[in-house]
């Protein structure tokens, strides 16, 4: 059951979804879109970034805020990144093969594409763009999907650049990883059509599914990002970025919906409080020289412990907003963008060292009375003041209503400040690349793929595949593969469509489950192992050795693993003596048993040859073995 009624409450939630294409070359340049690793770099460099102005003149308050701290960026690349991911030299055209992907996904969604379509630069000043910009493309338009609760529109598909990866954070620099800066992504946002967290949850899910539909997409983790855009009737329109697992967009939607409420509550309080915030910073530095308290030392010895008076704001900070984070958490992650470290606040005083007598100290001087609470930041004495400025903007903010946001999904399913929301300042047109016409006729020529649901519905009517099976392999990785192999193997008697989907679907999880590396196997690996079997070099009950053994030694041909595993072809009237002398010396076992004993017998006839004979071959001649022996005797 949903904790509350969202059609009351006035939900209406958005998704953007952000996946990167599989092409050859990257967006803008002709570089490979591989994936390499941070220790592969053969060299680096640095830049600082500023906010610009757009063609209005403005400066994006998303940007601004990024640029309050001078941060060094640090760019790691590789023999596989050029001059264009350096921002050292122009982009080139517009990939031709990822614009006929978008399309095609376009076709899926039932889009309209521009006429024509221009790229435009988007102000990105976190350092992920080498250049202060991401370039992004309007492609299409009014399309939709129909799910359980109704249809849901899709406004826009937008090809973009792929940002650069965020290796790590040393004080204030950080490094980027420039293999991935530039790997076409579409992004594709819905209409604010989604009424509740299941069908968020629904609509991500169709989504997801139409793009691996194409078979042109990336998988693996970091592939495709999930942004949430949620809204109730008294709230804001917050942007919650980064959802990466589809398990968490459901409570991503309760989350914010609590938390909204909770702030507004808070709010309603704040006002029938006559509640307002003091706009003087208080230094209070010196009435911590002697403080016993190590985080206030450190606040000391950098330079500056200021502090800041919220009238009527007692025992408020310190509320529950979501699970485990506080309106208190909220002013702390404001200040952070600052580059401290987090606020202390007197709701949860005394704490951290600082005595009952230091906060009373701190009350008076300031000239807090009862019901007044005390905000206080320990840093360099810039960030301090920068940091108790967001705070008290926050604040004032807390008495306003819910401000519009950019927020990061947290692993729990809160969220965190990030940014304001950007604004239209953030947009301005790229002169370095032309506009791309999209006829009519351009566009009809683009293939419309199948969709995994019909694909797996083929499956089982084509195929003879079970529902269940159908299904995994059609939303599997190794889709292309499978269709490859039952087009190779459609009239072996050896190797038929249940085998191959089993055995990538079925047996790869589980020996990737007892800590095998089955990343390390390729299509060939594959091939060579169902081209064995269907010469009969070896039998069906070998596959799971045989991959667990390619897996670890990949540079292995399948023929050098076979028989480096002891398999070879068997000799039927060696398995013949086998079986009769096996039969032979547990009779009384026999007479006792009867044509039950058939299993306890397989065990040891499988134990020898397992791997060398098909298990059917075996039951065959063990049956006929013992049935024999039966009438004999």
């Amino acid at each position: 059951m949903e904790k509350y009624d969202y059609s009351e409450l006035g939900l209406k939630a958005g998704l953007e979804i952000h996946q990167q294409l599989d092409s050859k070359e990257k967006l803008f340049c002709r570089c490979p879109t591989l994936i390499r690793d941070v220790k592969e770099s053969d060299f680096e460099f640095f830049r600082y970034l500023r906010a610009t102005e757009s063609e209005m003149g403005e400066k994006d308050r998303a940007a601004v805020e990024q640029t309050k701290i001078r941060r060094k960026y640090i760019y790691k690349a590789y023999d596989t990144t050029c001059l264009i991911e350096n921002d050292e030299e122009p982009p080139r055209e517009l990939n031709k093969e990822a614009l006929d992907i978008s399309l095609g996904i376009a076709k899926l969604f039932n889009m309209k594409p521009v006429d024509q379509m221009h790229v435009m630069r988007k102000i990105v000043v976190d350092g992920s763009n080498t250049s202060g910009f991401q370039r992004t493309a309007f492609l299409a338009s009014d399309g939709y999907i129909e799910t359980s609760d109704g249809r849901c529109g899709i406004d826009s598909l937008c090809v973009e650049e792929e940002a650069a990866q965020k290796v790590e954070e040393i004080g204030d620099s950080i490094i980027y990883s420039l293999d991935r800066l530039g790997i076409p992504l579409v992004e594709i946002a819905t209409a604010p059509d989604i009424k509740s967290p299941g069908q968020a949850r629904e609509v991500a899910e169709q989504i997801g599914m139409f793009l691996r539909s194409t078979g042109k997409v990336k998988r693996g983790l970091g592939t495709i990002r999930q942004d949430v855009n949620i809204s109730i009737a008294e709230g804001a329109r917050v942007e919650i970025k980064g959802v990466q697992a589809l398990d968490l967009i459901e409570d991503i939607v309760r989350r914010e919906v609590e938390r909204q409420l909770n702030l507004l509550f808070i709010r309603q309080e704040l006002m029938e409080r006559k509640a307002f915030v003091c706009e003087e910073i208080y230094d209070i530095t010196g009435l911590f020289v002697d403080t016993k308290s190590k985080v206030l030392q450190k606040g000391v010895k950098k330079g500056a412990v200021l502090a800041a008076l919220l009238r009527k704001f007692d025992g408020l900070i310190g509320r529950e907003v979501q699970p485990g984070r506080r309106l208190g958490t909220e002013f702390s992650d404001r200040a952070k963008t600052a580059g401290v470290g987090g606020i202390f606040h007197t709701d949860e005083l005394p704490n951290y060292g600082i005595t009952e007598k230091e906060v009373k100290t701190v009350r008076d001087a300031i000239g807090a009375s009862a019901g007044d609470a005390v905000i206080m930041v320990a840093d360099e004495p810039e960030k301090a003041r920068l940091a108790i400025e967001a705070v008290i903007q926050r604040a004032k903010e807390a008495i306003e209503g819910i401000p519009e946001e950019t927020r990061k999904a947290l692993p729990d399913g809160n969220t965190a400040y990030m940014r304001p929301l950007p604004g239209a300042a953030r947009m301005y047109p790229e002169t370095d690349v032309p506009q791309i016409e999209i006829s009519q006729e351009y566009f009809d020529s683009i293939e419309t793929p199948e969709l995994l649901t019909e694909r797996a519905k083929r499956f089982v009517s084509e195929n003879g595949l079970n529902k269940e099976l159908a299904e995994k392999i059609a939303y599997s990785k190794y889709l292309p593969l499978f269709e490859e192999l039952i087009e190779t193997y459609r009239k072996d008697s050896n190797v038929n469509s249940t085998l191959i989907a089993r055995t990538l679907v079925g047996i790869v999880p589980e020996i990737r489950r007892n800590g095998v590396e089955t990343e390390n196997l390729t299509d060939e690996h594959f091939k060579g192992l169902f081209a064995a079997i269907s010469n009969q070099e070896i039998a069906k009950e070998a596959t799971q050795d045989l991959l667990a053994s390619l897996a670890k030694e990949p540079e292995l041909s399948t023929s050098e693993a076979i028989s480096k595993l002891g398999f070879s072809t068997f000799d039927p009237e060696e398995v013949e003596k086998f079986i009769k002398k096996t039969v032979r010396d547990r009779g009384d076992f026999i007479k006792e048993k009867g044509p039950t004993a058939l299993g306890p017998l397989m065990g040891i006839v499988m134990k020898e040859y397992r791997g060398m004979v098909d298990g059917k071959i075996l039951s065959q001649m063990l049956k006929k073995e013992l049935d024999s022996f039966i009438n004999q005797g």
